[in-house]
């Protein structure tokens, strides 16, 4: 099934500001909050679905990739693992917890804890982004492929269940935050109080202390590791395009959850073809018999080579169009074409015997360009300057 889109899930337009799209997540937030729609399945999906919508759209890269690629261009291809279409409610609230200064009644407790101490007191923990690059050749993008790929990257210690207490170890509750990983502090100020909060500085935003640390991974819970991934990239991707593996980048800290994989492509130079979004170009030689008489010449395509008729009479700029073998849309919306242009190849040098035939040939009134045919080149030659 399709994906909504984004703008229309949070009710903005196109070219809403920054403030405006922040403004529409928090009312759907608000409107949404599983705590304010205890048990209802609907009121959670849209929840899950305005905090998609908002990942994207606030973040100006993401968001220009949305808007030129579609859901492609941040979610990869359906069902890959990729983008944010697999968010947990966990993921929710490490993304977006601080939009809402800490708590979701702006700061008053509201609704309970977004992100805080209704879900478990300490904040939940996200683990840092990964970024690589992948090479891809014409005939992967035309495809689509999977690669297997090779990460050095943090995941969880498995001699602590990701704890970082040492076995047997337990943990203390933090005496400065009580267990809710934050701190209030009230200021005042010329507008009268200000409540602010921030990770507690004893526990890292953890709520307990550990009192023996893990041994193998130093009480972090992490470790780094090297890790295979196999990453299914869609057909029709381009040169700086990013997709996203949610959940492959970095483990948190003692547990949380897992950062995300960006992959970055690159494109590989053809030899002969010449990519112009999806169409591909080919710059075709022939030669001067060939023109004039007409003939069968092979040229190439991502899967191969073809032979296509060249007509007798072929002008030099002329344009052969092969429908369908260029490069598929990523958003899924047709196939581009095969563009070839047709050029003459005049030889330098000629023996004897071959510049009699042309001297010869050049007596003849058919050889000579009458006004039609001057007509149509001068205005080709124009069109390309204008």
């Amino acid at each position: 099934m399709s994906k909504r889109d984004y703008y229309e899930i949070l009710g903005v337009s196109k070219n809403a500001s920054a403030d405006e799209i922040k403004k529409a997540y928090r009312k759907k937030a608000i409107e949404y909050h599983p705590d304010k729609n205890p048990g209802d399945k609907t009121a959670e999906e849209k929840f899950k679905e305005a905090a998609e919508a908002y990942e994207v759209l606030s973040d100006q890269q993401k968001r220009q990739r949305y808007d030129q690629f579609g859901h492609a261009g941040v979610n990869g291809a359906a069902g890959g693992g990729f983008g944010g279409g697999g968010m947990s409610m966990d993921d929710i609230f490490a993304h977006f917890g601080d939009i809402f200064g800490g708590h979701f009644g702006f700061g008053s407790g509201g609704f309970g804890g977004f992100g805080g101490s209704s879900r478990g007191g300490a904040r939940v923990r996200r683990g840092s982004d990964l970024r690589v690059k992948v090479k891809l050749t014409l005939a992967e993008i035309a495809n689509g492929v999977e690669k297997k790929i090779k990460v050095k990257k943090f995941v969880a210690c498995q001699h602590c269940n990701a704890t970082g207490a040492a076995h047997g170890s337990d943990s203390t509750t933090c005496t400065t935050c009580h267990g809710s990983g934050r701190v209030t502090r009230v200021q005042n100020t010329i507008l009268g109080q200000m409540q602010t909060q921030s990770e507690c500085p004893t526990c890292q935003g953890e709520g307990k202390i550990i009192r023996d640390k893990c041994t193998y991974c130093n009480g972090e819970g992490i470790v780094r590791e090297d890790e295979v991934i196999n990453i299914n990239i869609p057909a029709g991707v381009m040169e700086g395009m990013q997709l996203s593996m949610s959940g492959k980048g970095n483990a948190a800290r003692r547990g949380g959850v897992n950062g995300d994989l960006l992959i970055l492509i690159e494109e590989e130079k053809h030899p002969d073809l010449i990519r112009d979004e999806n169409d591909l170009i080919y710059n075709l030689l022939i030669t001067v018999p060939t023109a004039i008489l007409g003939g069968s010449v092979e040229v190439p395509t991502v899967d191969g080579k073809v032979k296509v008729n060249i007509t007798p009479g072929t002008q030099p700029g002329k344009v052969l169009r092969l429908r369908g073998k260029g490069l598929p849309s990523v958003n899924r919306y047709g196939t581009g074409d095969l563009l070839i242009n047709i050029g003459v190849y005049i030889p330098e040098n000629l023996n004897r015997e071959e510049k009699a035939v042309m001297e010869k040939l050049a007596k003849s009134e058919n050889v000579k360009p009458n006004a039609s045919a001057s007509k149509d080149f001068f205005s080709r030659f124009r069109n390309m300057f204008e």
